[in-house]
């Protein structure tokens, strides 16, 4: 049809008008008729701009999550397991780091002579400082290997998995102190 009416000379506006249905064209007409609303905006200069975003990011309210949730232990397990990481890349990057700047001061042979010379209970509280994190973040880190492969990702399991970590970080931990 359309050819036939680019023969005759019909522009695209008479085609619409010509073979539109009635209701339709009574639609587009008071679509075109009615006038666009527009938003008007004001221009700011890139300082304004970050102090107007910055008075409303604080009348936003804060997420009130500490507040009103009670504590659950998987996120609390959570947390300790990326603390005890951290805490034990950092005891060893800080010991391989001396190591390196002063190789004498923190070779085997020193660290036994120091550590012979503690007393027993600095021993004991310096073993466990140490035992607790590395056996926490090791036994958890096998519960986030099961849920990895889809295992006990229930509420139930999450818990049971939760406390048999943590009754096993315990009774790990007083072996390798006492060891």
């Amino acid at each position: 049809m359309s050819l036939s009416t680019r023969a005759l000379g019909l522009g695209p506006s008479l085609r619409r008008v010509a073979f539109t249905p009635k209701i339709a064209r009574n639609q587009l007409i008071l679509r075109n008729s009615v006038p666009r609303r527009t938003v008007q905006t004001e221009s700011f200069q890139p300082s304004a701009q970050v102090e107007v975003l910055n008075k409303q990011r604080l009348l936003r309210p804060s997420s009130p999550h500490f507040t009103i949730y009670q504590p659950q232990l998987t996120w609390i397990a959570s947390i300790a397991h990326r603390g005890a990481g951290v805490g034990i890349a950092v005891l060893l990057y800080g010991f391989s780091i001396a190591y390196l700047i002063a190789p004498g001061t923190f070779d085997s042979a020193h660290v036994i002579e120091v550590v012979q010379s503690l007393p027993d209970s600095v021993k004991y509280a310096g073993k466990t400082i140490l035992a607790a994190p590395f056996a926490f973040h090791s036994l958890n880190g096998v519960r986030h290997l099961a849920w990895d492969m889809g295992k006990f990702m229930n509420v139930k399991g999450a818990y049971a998995t939760g406390y048999a970590v943590l009754g096993a970080t315990a009774i790990s931990t007083a072996a390798l102190v006492l060891m």
